[in-house]
This record gives structure tokens, C-alpha cells and sequence, in this order.
């Protein structure tokens, strides 16, 4: 049974810890900041469809570096002092409301870092930035489900890694396509499918948080 009240405390409880340990937070926006400076470097200003697919593989590497760790923090003693007070439904949907506000506020900043440093060759920003919200969503929710299921075992990190891209691949695919819509003024034909698509992947991720989650917890 949902318990709304759980969850919201949850939340809050994340939201405190990681305001009260800014250096995780700045650290990711440091490493986001670099990594798109030493990609200017390189490259300067790109042609579009390069620009977009070096936006959502940073995208992809920043959701792993701040969505792992809401799991690889938790030690044992913590997660039965969760299990006492919460149920495991209410521990995986605060993990996901966490991590998809904190990936949202990280792709807004990749996003303006991005422009900032690498041009702006977007055709229609205020779609671009919906695909945005969106995508970051989407990474956020399957990089939570498989930390959840890493955080069970020894090496967690490299379990995460070797899990999560064979899955994420079509979704990092999925979403460079749908991207393009930011890119033209006139939308294609298929690619309000794919939104949906997408949107149905996310759905899906979490229902298999929701069911697959509580076996573990019971671990």
C-alpha cells in the first residue's frame, strides 16, 4: 500500500542530505562543466546532429554519476532503519522522484553550459528543452531501478555499468532521434510515436521498480 506521507518524508529526507553536502551536487556540475569545455576544445562549435549526439551521451554519463550514488550511499544500517519506518513501494518511488527532480535541474544546467560554450543551433528551444525534461526522466528512472538492484551486490558500481548499457542504448538512440524535432521547424512523421514510446518505456521501468523492488528489500 502507497503510503504518501512516507514518500513525501523520503524525499525531503534526500533533498536536506543533499543540500547539506553540496560538494556532491557541485562536483557533478564541475565534472559537466569540464567535460562539455574539453569537448569545445576539441571540436568548437559542431554541425547540429553532432551537437545533439554529444549532448545526450554527456547526458547519459552525468545521469550515472548522479543517480548511482542514491543507492551506493545507502549502507546497511540505514536501509533497516528504512525498512522499519517505510515500506520498500514508498523507498523505490522516493528514489525515483528524487533522482528525476535532481536529473531534470542537472539537464537544465547541461543544457545552458552546453549553449553557453558549444553554440546554439536549435531551430525550436522551447521543445528542445520539453525533450530535455523528458529525457532526463527517462535515464533517471532506469539508472535508479538498476542501482537499486547493484546496491545488492559487492561490486556495485562496475555491475551497474555492465547492466545498465545494453539496456540504455536504445533509449539513448530513441532519444537523439526525437531531438531532432528541436532542430527543424517542421516536425517529422513517426517521431510523436516515438514521445510516446518513450513515455511508455518510462512507465514500464517504473512498474518493474514497484514489483521487483520489495524481493530485494526483503533481502
Amino acid at each position: 500500500m502507497i503510503n504518501i506521507k512516507h514518500i513525501t518524508s523520503l524525499v525531503k529526507k534526500d533533498v536536506l542530505l543533499e543540500t547539506r553536502q553540496q560538494y556532491t551536487f557541485y562536483g557533478i556540475l564541475l565534472y559537466v562543466a569540464s567535460t562539455i569545455f574539453v569537448v569545445y576544445l576539441s571540436v568548437g562549435e559542431p554541425d547540429e546532429k553532432v551537437w545533439n549526439s554529444l549532448f545526450w551521451i554527456i547526458q547519459l554519463f552525468v545521469c550515472v554519476n548522479a543517480v548511482a550514488k542514491s543507492f551506493l550511499a545507502e549502507n546497511k544500517g540505514r536501509m533497516l532503519y528504512f525498512y522499519s519506518i517505510a515500506g520498500a513501494t514508498d523507498f523505490i518511488i522516493a528514489k525515483l522522484i528524487f533522482n528525476l527532480l535532481l536529473m531534470s535541474l542537472m539537464s537544465i544546467l547541461s543544457l545552458a553550459i552546453f549553449t553557453l560554450l558549444l553554440g546554439n543551433p536549435l531551430q525550436n528551444m522551447l521543445t528542445f528543452i520539453g525533450i530535455v525534461f523528458l529525457g532526463g526522466i527517462s535515464l533517471s528512472m532506469v539508472f535508479t531501478f538498476l542501482a537499486a538492484i547493484a546496491a545488492k551486490a559487492q561490486q556495485q558500481a562496475a555491475l551497474m555499468a555492465i547492466m545498465g548499457f545494453p539496456i540504455i542504448i536504445p533509449q539513448l538512440l530513441l532519444l537523439m532521434k526525437i531531438s531532432t524535432i528541436g532542430f527543424a521547424q517542421v516536425v517529422q512523421n513517426g517521431l510523436t510515436q516515438m514521445i510516446f514510446l518513450l513515455i511508455g518505456l518510462d512507465i514500464l521501468v517504473v512498474m518493474l521498480a514497484i514489483i521487483l523492488f520489495p524481493f530485494l528489500w526483503k533481502d
